[in-house]
């Protein structure tokens, strides 16, 4: 979804020395306070973004609920001011930039919010913005971008050496479509709740007052975070299946090493708690790491992790159960096949 109810104008620019804060770099505006630096401030008649980086000029940004002049129209100093003084109620002298070039001056209207329809086409896959484009307030779209191909990467690597199960490619797209439907809901939230106007003031006033409450707080930072994603849990369904592998520390013959460390093999890896599972996974040896050991705390004795660092399976029983670990292992690594295998 495309819209073009707001305008966007960013330059570099200069100001007077004594309207920066020396403590903080913010701007300072007369009679209305100070933009801290490297934040969108929002007012009820659009939002402010201000800027210092060592060695360049300053930069500023206002957005505004405006047409403005048509888009092949450059943008002028005198237009950004207009729109400063617009935004922040009084009027703030811009000076040109000072020093060399190239100077950033650019206007852009509308936000632009679109979602493909198919992330597969035959050989054809698309992935992080060929695939989803929104607003980057939040900053959700590295995250986004990088868990695609951390998904999409082990699948198709499967499918090039020939054991990837049926249909696993296609649950590239069954898994990572929905997340980014639900970074682009985000963004599109967050996009209305800094617009102007007094009904979004009133709006961000609820808001304020149920981030008050932890849960709700715990619950939108994992939505900013994406850390609250979950996938299909798989055939054997347990509570851990489908969540992201949170890092542990692992006691092994050789020393202590967290879970972050083994991981980049960028290999399937069986933990195994128990000792007891070294026969079923030894089927798998060619695409699967097994690795005995033991962990501090907590009541799971056996956890299957995808090279994503999704969880596949796990278990806490004293005995996990073998045939559900072999009946993951073969919907998510494929047929298995003879050899030893355990490290």
């Amino acid at each position: 979804m495309t819209t073009d109810d707001s305008v966007s104008r960013t330059a570099h620019v200069s100001v007077a020395a004594d309207r920066i804060d020396p403590a903080t770099g913010g701007l300072i505006i007369d009679g209305w306070g100070i933009v801290p630096q490297f934040q969108h401030t929002r007012t009820e008649h659009g939002m402010i973004a201000w800027a210092t980086f060592e060695g360049r000029p300053p930069m500023l940004t206002t957005v505004e609920r405006a047409t403005g002049p048509a888009e092949d129209t450059p943008l002028t100093l005198g237009e950004l001011a207009a729109s400063l003084a617009r935004v922040v109620g009084v009027e703030v002298p811009l000076g040109p930039p000072i020093g060399e070039g190239p100077h950033l001056m650019r206007r852009l209207r509308g936000g632009n919010t679109r979602l493909a329809d198919r992330y597969r086409a035959g050989r054809v896959l698309l992935i992080g913005d060929a695939a989803h484009v929104h607003s980057a307030i939040g900053g959700p779209g590295l995250n986004l971008g990088l868990q695609d191909a951390a998904n999409l990467a082990w699948k198709l690597a499967a499918t090039v050496h020939g054991h990837a199960p049926d249909g696993l490619l296609d649950s590239y797209e069954t898994e990572r479509r929905p997340v980014a439907q639900r970074v682009t809901m985000s963004t599109q939230a967050q996009l209305v709740l800094v617009g102007p106007g007094s009904d979004v003031t009133a709006l961000r006033v609820l808001f304020g007052e149920l981030l008050a409450k932890p849960a709700n707080a715990r619950h939108i930072a994992a939505l900013l975070a994406g850390s609250d994603v979950r996938y299909d849990p798989g055939p054997a369904g347990s509570e851990l299946a489908g969540r992201w592998a949170e890092d542990l520390v692992l006691h092994t013959g050789s020393g202590a090493v967290r879970l972050a460390e083994l991981t980049v093999s960028a290999r399937p890896l069986l933990l195994d708690f128990t000792g007891t599972l070294g026969e079923v996974a030894a089927r798998w040896a060619d695409r699967v790491d097994v690795v005995n050991a033991k962990v501090a705390d907590g009541e799971t004795t056996a956890l299957l992790v995808r090279p994503d660092c999704y969880v596949a399976w796990a278990s806490t029983a004293e005995r996990p159960d073998a045939r559900e670990l072999a009946a993951t292992l073969k919907h998510y690594f494929g047929a298995p096949s003879d050899g030893p295998g355990q490290r």
